[in-house]
């Protein structure tokens, strides 16, 4: 509750004027009613109950009281005399002095300040009446109790209805508050500018408000751009996951740990996959009495190099175990033949849908030799899951046509890949089934069989739509395996010609 000066007192802030040349009739008739005379001082003085400084308005003691204490920092002022005349809630919660025991008094000295510090302090503070604009300052102030708090103040003039100055206001707030505030601010200025990391604050609609610049390069887009348009206009890829991301930050929370988000993000040179390493913070406006979400603010790093890496070595670790459970499985086998086809089922997993072996007619061909004719030694079932099985007894060649990938693969002693691209459904399924392939395939991959300088045949793997083409670790990959494939047809040839 704010407070104004007291009897015997004279509160040059209020809003009354001064009488000039002595007192009317009304002046006189009123006098008789809150007339006061003070044998002290000598003045007269009318009485302000409602610590206003005597507003005669109605309704305006009630407003400026309410003002002041619902101010977050605490307030004093004081007359051209150095008397206390306001002093609200926020300066009593800090200091402990209630407005009655503040209001009325001289200064600081003896109560609020030590009185080896008085004199300097009121001496600061009484100087912001003749300067220009507000004055900061810093000093340590007496509670009630007798501790000591350091407070920063802001001070400046109160004019008169003469345009003098005719008091002085004084906002402080304890330095650890203040000190924190500043903190916010430059963390938040610093974030926006500085950081070395994507910062978003979304709204409620979960649209952009406010965009640093590392978030701007990462969506490829100007900071202002961005501000107001929905998320799908500016990621190809993993906008559903990212609003529900967002959804639930505003409705439950923040998440106990960062969520790893793969998007499409649109560039100059196509879309380009990245993964954001993300966390969320539900934004709650500090000024309303219970929660109200203002949004959520979205912090994210790029993290598609490592996460790639991560992403290789598991592959490659899986497929080096693959390959010796492989060759474990195949040494078990009395058929040289059912041994390749366990080395072509373990290949499989997590690598191809499909996958076939073409032998070389006659058994095998020399460097120079050809034209190459190809006859099918086994393949995976198509259309359902299950293990490979021999076939080609009959020795009746592939109807491959010029051109084919296998027959390639054959003349170049190399891998060949081969993919539909963004074919439609009905042209890739024509590029398949011309091929001789089952056809949901759409990526392929030919590796030649090789050994003892000679080539045996061809395996290829099929991929369908449902995953990505082949790349070039993928063909090393399927180089290793052919090569372990060639070797047990190889000996399955030899077996043959010792019988």
């Amino acid at each position: 509750m704010s407070a104004s000066r007291r009897r015997g007192t004279t509160d040059e802030l209020g809003p009354d004027e001064p009488e000039r040349n002595g007192p009317t009739d009304k002046n006189t008739k009123d006098a008789k009613n809150t007339e006061d005379t003070d044998d002290n001082e000598g003045t007269v003085n009318t009485e302000d109950t409602d610590g206003t400084g005597g507003s005669t308005e109605p309704g305006g003691s009630d407003l400026l009281a309410a003002l002041l204490d619902g101010m977050d920092a605490a307030l004093c002022a004081f007359d051209a005399d150095g008397v206390v005349t306001h002093w609200n809630r926020e300066a009593e919660r800090i200091l402990g002095w209630t407005p009655d025991e503040a209001v009325g008094r001289r200064g600081f000295a003896g109560w609020a300040v030590r009185t080896a510090d008085a004199e300097e302090i009121e001496g600061r503070l009484m100087a912001a009446m003749h300067a220009a604009g507000r004055q900061v300052h810093e000093f340590a102030l007496v509670t009630k109790d007798g501790g000591r708090v350091l407070v920063r103040t802001q001070s400046a003039a109160v004019p008169g209805p003469d345009g003098k100055p005719a008091g002085l206001y004084c906002a402080f707030s304890e330095v650890h508050a203040q000190i924190d505030l500043e903190r916010s601010i430059a963390l938040s200025e610093a974030l926006f500018e500085d950081a070395s990391w994507g910062v978003v604050l979304v709204d409620a609609d979960l649209r952009p408000a406010v965009v640093n610049a590392h978030a701007a390069r990462s969506l490829g887009i100007g900071r202002t751009a961005v501000l107001g348009r929905p998320l799908g206009e500016l990621l190809a890829q993993g906008v559903e996951e990212l609003e529900s991301a967002l959804t639930h930050v505003l409705a439950e929370g923040a998440p106990p740990a960062p969520a790893e988000i793969w998007v499409g993000v649109r560039t100059p040179d196509g879309e380009k996959r990245r993964c954001w390493r993300s966390g969320f913070l539900r934004l709650s406006s500090p000024l309303a009495e219970e929660p109200v979400p203002l949004g959520v603010g979205w912090l994210f790093q790029d993290i598609t190099e490592s996460k790639q890496g991560e992403q290789e070595a598991a592959q490659l670790r899986f497929r080096v175990n693959q390959l010796h459970r492989a060759a474990r499985a195949a040494a078990e086998c009395e058929d040289p033949g059912e041994a390749a086809t366990v080395h072509l089922d373990f290949a499989l997993a997590g690598f191809a849908d499909h996958a076939l072996i073409d032998r070389v007619s006659g058994g095998s061909l020399a460097d120079g030799e050809g034209p190459a004719r190809l006859v099918r030694a086994a393949a995976t079932p198509s259309g359902r899951p299950g293990p490979s099985h021999l076939a080609g007894h009959a020795g009746i060649p592939v109807r491959y046509g010029p051109g084919h990938p296998a027959l390639q693969c054959v003349d170049r002693a190399g891998s060949v890949r081969a993919s539909a691209g963004s074919a439609t459904p009905e042209a890739a399924r024509e590029w398949a089934t011309g091929r001789q392939w089952p056809p949901e395939s759409v990526h392929a991959l030919c590796a030649v069989l090789r050994s003892r300088g000679r080539t045996l045949g061809v395996v290829t793997f099929l991929r369908t739509a449902g995953r990505t083409p082949f790349e070039r670790s993928d063909a090393t990959y399927a180089e290793g395996v052919a090569l372990r494939i060639a070797t047990a047809l190889d000996l399955e040839a030899l077996e043959r010609s010792s019988e």
